[in-house]
Formats: C-alpha cells, sequence, structure tokens
C-alpha cells in the first residue's frame, strides 16, 4: 500500500469482483446502519426512500452507516463512492424532481450496476426526467471528474473515506466543490488509536476498511485544517470483525461506524454566540435533532456556540431559525474548545448499546 494508485487498485479489485453481495463483507460495518446507535429513529421520509430502491441495487451495497440528513428538497447532492447506488437512488427521491444527485465511483463494475436501473427509479418516482448521474473518478480528484467547484449543496459518503490512502485530500477536494454553507455529511468507519503502517500495508485488512480507518481524533484537525468547521458527531455504533484472522490482527484497535457533518463557512464567519429558536419547518414539526448535542424544540430558545450560530446562519438551515446573535455582556465566556463529546466511542457506550452481531457471514 505504498502509492495512491497502489491502494485504488486494491479497492477496485476488492469491491469490482471478489465482493458479490454485502454478506461477503467481514465486519458488520457493511450493515451497521441496521444496528446502528442513533440519537432519533430513522425519518419515514428515508425508510420510503429506500424501500423502493431496486433489490439488485441494494444486494450489492457495501455501506457502513445512513448519511441521510433533513432538508434535502431541491438540493444538489453529491455522493463520493456512490458504489450500486442504493443511497443515491434514495436521495433522489427525497430531493425530488427539481434536486439532482450525481454518484460517483471509481469501480467500474459497480458504475455499471448503478446505471442499468437509472430508468427504473425514474419511472418509480413517477419523475418526467431522471435526476440522478453516475461518474467514474476519483474523490481526490472531483474536479478531473467534471466535479464543478462551488456547485454542491450537500457532500454525502458511506463508508469509503477508510478506503483512501489521502484523507486530506478528499476532504480538500468535498470542501471545494461544495457551496459557501455546504456540507459534508458522512459515515465513515473510525480507529481507537492510530492505525500501525504494517496494517496499512494489508490489502484485505484495507478492503475490509481496517487498515485505513482514521483515528477519531484526527478528523477534527483534518475538517480545521482544509476550511470546514469542527466535525459534529450525529451517530455511531461499534463494528464487529467476524474474522477471527483480521480481529487477531487488529489486536487492540476498536472499530467504530460513526457519522459526523460538517460545515463550509463564509471566509470570515461571525463567531458570537446567539440565541436560536426552531421554527419547527425542517422536516421535523416538534424538534429538530441535528446532531448528538444539539436538539432544537419549536419555539424553544436555546443558546449555542459561535460557530454552531455561524452554522445555522449560513447553511440551508437559515430559514428556519430565528437567530439573535448576543453581546459579549450578555452571554458566558467561551471556554477552550473539548472535544470529548466528539468521541464515538464514547458516544456509542453513552447510549447503552450492546454490540450487536449484524447479518454476515460470522467466518
Amino acid at each position: 500500500m505504498s502509492t495512491g494508485d497502489d491502494v485504488r487498485e486494491n479497492v477496485k479489485k476488492y469491491y469490482g469482483s471478489r465482493l458479490e453481495t454485502t454478506a461477503d463483507v467481514q465486519t458488520s460495518a457493511a450493515t451497521s446502519s441496521s444496528c446502528g446507535i442513533s440519537f432519533r429513529p430513522m425519518p419515514k421520509s428515508v425508510k420510503d426512500a429506500l424501500s423502493l430502491v431496486h433489490p439488485e441495487v441494494s444486494r450489492k451495497f457495501f455501506g457502513c452507516g445512513l448519511p441521510f440528513p433533513s432538508k434535502l428538497e431541491g438540493c444538489r447532492i453529491l455522493d463520493l463512492g456512490s458504489g450500486s447506488g442504493r443511497d443515491c437512488y434514495a436521495f433522489s427521491k427525497l430531493v425530488g424532481p427539481n434536486g439532482h444527485v450525481t454518484g460517483l465511483d471509481m469501480t467500474e463494475e459497480l458504475i455499471a450496476v448503478s446505471r442499468q436501473y437509472i430508468e427504473y427509479h425514474q419511472k418509480t418516482f413517477g419523475y418526467e426526467k431522471p435526476n440522478v448521474t453516475f461518474v467514474q473518478g476519483y474523490m481526490e480528484k472531483l474536479g478531473e471528474a467534471g466535479i464543478q467547484s462551488n456547485s454542491v449543496d450537500v457532500v454525502i459518503s458511506n463508508c469509503v473515506i477508510c478506503l483512501c490512502s489521502d484523507k486530506r485530500a478528499v476532504l480538500q477536494e468535498a470542501y471545494n466543490v461544495l457551496k459557501e454553507g455546504g456540507e459534508l455529511y458522512f459515515s465513515d468507519m473510525y480507529a481507537s488509536k492510530v492505525i500501525p503502517d504494517h496494517m496499512k500495508q494489508d490489502p484485505v485488512l484495507w478492503g475490509e476498511g481496517m487498515g485505513g480507518s482514521l483515528f477519531w481524533q484526527d478528523l477534527i484537525s483534518l475538517g480545521h485544517s482544509v476550511g470546514f468547521s469542527t466535525p459534529q458527531l450525529v451517530s455511531s455504533s461499534r463494528i464487529v470483525v467476524h474474522n477471527s484472522e483480521l480481529k487477531a490482527k487488529a489486536g487492540d484497535i476498536s472499530y467504530i461506524s460513526a457519522t459526523y457533518r460538517l460545515f463550509k463557512l463564509p471566509k470570515t464567519p461571525v463567531l458570537s454566540k446567539a440565541t436560536v429558536t426552531y421554527k419547527g419547518t425542517a422536516d421535523f414539526p416538534d424538534q429538530l435533532d441535528f446532531d448528538s448535542c444539539h436538539s432544537f424544540k419549536k419555539d424553544v430558545a436555546m443558546e449555542v456556540n459561535g460557530e454552531m450560530a455561524a452554522i445555522l446562519q449560513s447553511s440551508r438551515f437559515s430559514s428556519d431559525f430565528k437567530i439573535q446573535m448576543l453581546d459579549k455582556q450578555d452571554s458566558s465566556p467561551e471556554s477552550a474548545p473539548k472535544y470529548c463529546h466528539l468521541d464515538p466511542f464514547l458516544w456509542s457506550d453513552k447510549m447503552g448499546s450492546s454490540v450487536k452481531q449484524c447479518s454476515k457471514t460470522g467466518k
């Protein structure tokens, strides 16, 4: 795994020919969406959209989470590592006929599978024309794949960034193609500590996401380095490694599937604490559970820090909140940032989750 090209070729082989269905994966990652820990139940709209996806598309899907944020109608979405297209087709229902979804994947076999069902889903959803496009390309090189800068409302990814050797490049490219106020909302595998180099050399460990998983704390520094807001933890679920040989290779390293959301704020955001009041207009009329730390009840004022105030003010959620900036004398002082609340392992354990054996081969 010495170069990015080597990594990509191994991943292409692993997902293009070695793995036929989700049942061939050796961890519970690919089905942790069904046994994951979230702070809110899956919305009915998402359940309905997923239920309408063609069975063959779902059968060949290898994601590890459920990256479906709210308020997507009319949005332009880019799905990094779209695979067989399951999430893309569900998003195509959620964004509606006036939105658009682009799926990007480097694996020719999976792009071919996803393209077969464009007309099927167009007719199923009753659209006059397709609102989904699938592009073969690399998430580290979105410009080369034809994705324009400042053109996307939401970038989505479901358990593929862990398969990429240059994660900073992926985050930078996502940042570049997002509009100001846009969002990177993604699920991925994370490790409880930094992965040693010898594990990165194992093609099966890499293909399973175990060799390339990021130490969760490194996501914070990487996100900041390319310009994103601080990652906000949405949900997390412990991952079970079924294969005894791979489990032995991992040693004392634990894995988790976690979903985070990061925003592209204005270049010079006003970082002032604010009192915000949710209007009940963003898909959830009574309460908007924004992340694991922020639940906004309708018509109830809540004080937020400067960064969250900037997120709500500049993002697609701006019209859903009444935002009143606080004078310094009216607000408590900002303390030095502490990131323990972003630890997906602590969050999963705090929620009282038991490690569930998902529907895998158990080999």
